[in-house]
């Protein structure tokens, strides 16, 4: 009997020798692969002629092993769903390879026409979220979906042009560490989140901005999802035109190169990019658009499997390692110590990298516990913005005066 099966055996042999072996990874231009938009560069639409390619009849494999093509031919439009679905699944596979457990979007049925070996595999995965972060990035896949047919990436490009320059990122955090001998802080502007819920009524984005800055902040960080956080592009935006100093780190879950675009054009001078997210040709490419952007990428980690995978991509600068459990929200302090111990530690230092403590820090001991690790900035949103005032928020956090 003969089985239908799709062209994707070249496809799935590369990304397992791809997973096999792993080098040090270094931007190449990708110009080339552009028509493969939901593998490579998220946001990058299929050419017309990649369309027109594939207007291709299945393959069938006999009993003897010999493929032949049938004679029965499927429409220009069913082709190309059936190519997406596969390049889909096909990103699935590499991000699982590298260790990667949240899932970009739900799993869907395969398309009309579509008979291959992955057809029972999809029909017997779940399709609710596993935990809170991969519900949030569904929900932000479809929402940058509906914000770049308001706004498509050519409108982003063209008001660049205008948008005020970018602050040092990198440079402030030093110049703190230096001045101060305690890590650099970027203090969070941040109105609720998933695990805590509302952290303040009273909320001012723009007054607590200024009152972190008085109190001695090296940088901010700006919440700007909006379902989850209560945070606003518009938040960060009117902090960046009330005169604040200190660099903005946009605070983001970033799906698609389109979002650090648009963070540029609203005030950011840095993104935050999530390994537990990103596989990693997405953080070269996008690291990569920061750079051209003018803007810092914060890549974040929460294990040992994630740093590693950072560390082998050249260009890192800064890395956050997040204490708080992805699946259960548990917060501890000590991953960082861990995740800093030995040949990592020792990489991170000879590369000048700078490491920021995330999640878990409410006293001086807590910063001195990852200072003595290695970190040389600090992330602290909900033990600040909770105080009546941010700034003695901060001397409370670090046990003196910083400002």
């Amino acid at each position: 009997m003969e089985a239908v099966v799709p062209l994707r055996t070249t496809f799935t042999a590369t990304a397992t020798a791809a997973s096999t072996a792993r080098p040090r990874l270094s931007f190449q231009p990708l110009a080339k692969n552009f028509a493969f938009s939901r593998l490579i560069p998220a946001g990058i639409s299929m050419t017309d002629r990649a369309r027109s390619s594939l207007q291709c009849p299945p393959v069938r494999v006999q009993q003897d092993g010999s493929a032949v093509v049938s004679e029965d031919t499927i429409s220009e439009e069913d082709a190309l769903k059936i190519k997406e679905w596969e390049v889909e699944r096909l990103q699935d596979e590499i991000a699982a390879s590298q260790g990667i457990r949240i899932r970009r979007r739900p799993p869907t049925r395969p398309p009309l026409h579509y008979v291959g070996p992955f057809e029972f595999q999809v029909e017997n995965e779940g399709n609710t979220p596993c935990n809170i972060l991969e519900e949030i990035i569904w929900y932000k896949d479809k929402e940058v979906l509906q914000m770049k047919e308001r706004t498509p990436l050519s409108a982003l490009k063209k008001a660049i042009s205008s948008a005020p320059p970018t602050r040092d990122f990198l440079g402030a955090l030093r110049r703190s560490y230096s001045r101060t001998g305690l890590p650099g802080l970027i203090a969070e502007v941040k109105k609720a989140s998933p695990s805590r819920g509302l952290l303040r009524e009273d909320f001012n984005p723009v007054k607590i901005a200024k009152a972190y800055e008085k109190g001695g902040a090296a940088c901010l960080s700006v919440l700007t999802d909006e379902k989850y956080f209560q945070g606003s592009f518009e938040n960060l935006e009117a902090i960046r035109n009330a005169g604040v100093e200190c660099p903005l780190l946009c605070k983001e879950f970033v799906v698609d190169a389109w979002q650090i675009y648009y963070a540029r054009i609203k005030g950011a001078d840095a993104i935050l990019l999530i390994a537990a997210v990103l596989p990693d040709l997405d953080i070269m490419y996008m690291t990569k658009i920061c750079k051209l952007l003018g803007l810092t990428a914060l890549v974040e980690v929460h294990d040992e499997r994630e740093m590693d995978r950072v560390l082998g991509i050249d260009g890192i600068e800064l890395i956050g390692i997040n204490n708080r459990d992805l699946g259960t929200f548990k917060v501890d302090i000590s991953n960082t110590k861990n995740l800093l111990e030995g040949e990592r530690g020792k990489r991170i230092h000879e590369e000048g990298i700078i490491v920021v403590g995330e999640s878990g820090l409410f006293t001086p001991a807590d910063v001195a516990y990852v200072q003595e690790a290695g970190v040389k900035a600090v992330l602290v949103g909900e033990s600040l913005v909770k105080q009546m005032d941010p700034a003695k928020g901060i001397s409370e956090l670090f046990g003196k005066d910083i400002s």
